[in-house]
């Protein structure tokens, strides 16, 4: 037969016989076996395994060994020893952007309102550089070493705040700078092939007009120039050879108009006085006949 028996507190126990475990709920009324399981030397209630001996004491030994207070290595023989770990971070991004603006097509103007557009090539070259630098420029820093000597062993440091010696301690810190070269390029051309030759057709008629105009000036103006420096010359007006202007009238040259003689002089020979005949040979010339040897 069984029985029903309260407990006032907490006990450490298994209801199975095969499993170690400890159990987290106190213990209420329930019923339990009359067969002792021959476990009474530290329970008067007959209820825990048989081979469960010493829980107790071994649950005792376990806690004490969870709550051991550790031993520093910095408070043996009395050594200082100070974990200072720095961890020192910086950065810094530079964005450089080289911008190419994509402009209108070269429009090349022949006039009378001619207007071409032709292909287009834009090289642009480009330098850029950048410094990075922090003042003032310290190599290293001094990090203080502190006194955490505990001579009593009472959990306090006997000098809080007392350095020892400092450490020299590299910073990290640097200039930096940045050199950058390159180029852009853009190639541009528009896509009607006709229009671009019509431009052309238009422009190249435009600019032979504007050349016969040209000419055509040049002409009225060598004209007007001969007229008056042939007027001029025959006035007797000109200039001196030592003048810069002489030039102006140097290649003009007068001539007499058609049909009408230069100034000349012709010279006259009087005819031989006629010869008197005397009758005889004394008047007669010498002829010879054929070839003398």
């Amino acid at each position: 037969m069984d029985r029903i028996e309260s407990r006032p507190k907490t006990t450490i126990h298994t209801n199975k016989q095969w499993s170690w475990k400890f159990p987290i709920h106190r213990d209420i009324r329930w019923a339990r076996p009359l067969e002792s399981h021959n476990n009474t030397k530290n329970d008067n209630y007959k209820f825990s395994h048989r081979y469960n001996k010493y829980l107790h004491a071994i649950a005792a030994a376990c806690l004490s060994i969870v709550t051991t207070t550790p031993t520093l290595a910095s408070d043996v023989g009395g050594i200082s020893a100070t974990a200072n770990p720095i961890a020192n971070s910086s950065g810094s991004v530079t964005n450089q952007a080289i911008q190419v603006l994509q402009g209108p097509y070269i429009t090349n103007t022949y006039g009378n309102g001619i207007q071409c557009q032709g292909a287009t090539l834009n090289f642009t070259p480009y330098v850029t550089g950048t410094g990075n630098f922090k003042r003032p420029f310290e190599h290293t820093y001094m990090d203080p070493v502190y006194d955490v000597h505990d001579a009593d062993d009472n959990g306090q440091i006997d000098n809080p705040g007392n350095v020892l010696y400092y450490v020299p301690t590299r910073t990290g810190q640097q200039d930096g700078y940045n050199l950058s070269a390159g180029f852009s390029a853009t190639w541009s051309k528009p896509l009607d092939k006709e229009l671009q030759k019509q431009c052309k057709e238009a422009a190249a008629a435009n600019i032979a007009l504007m050349e016969q105009t040209v000419s055509n000036k040049r002409l009225d103006f060598e004209l007007a120039r001969l007229k008056n420096c042939g007027e001029l010359m025959k006035a007797g007006i000109m200039f001196h050879q030592s003048s810069p202007y002489y030039a102006v009238c140097a290649d003009v040259v007068l001539v007499n108009p058609p049909n009408t003689l230069p100034d000349h002089a012709h010279t006259i020979t009087p005819n031989p006085p006629t010869p008197v005949v005397t009758g005889d040979a004394s008047s007669l010339k010498t002829i010879s006949i054929g070839n003398n040897p």
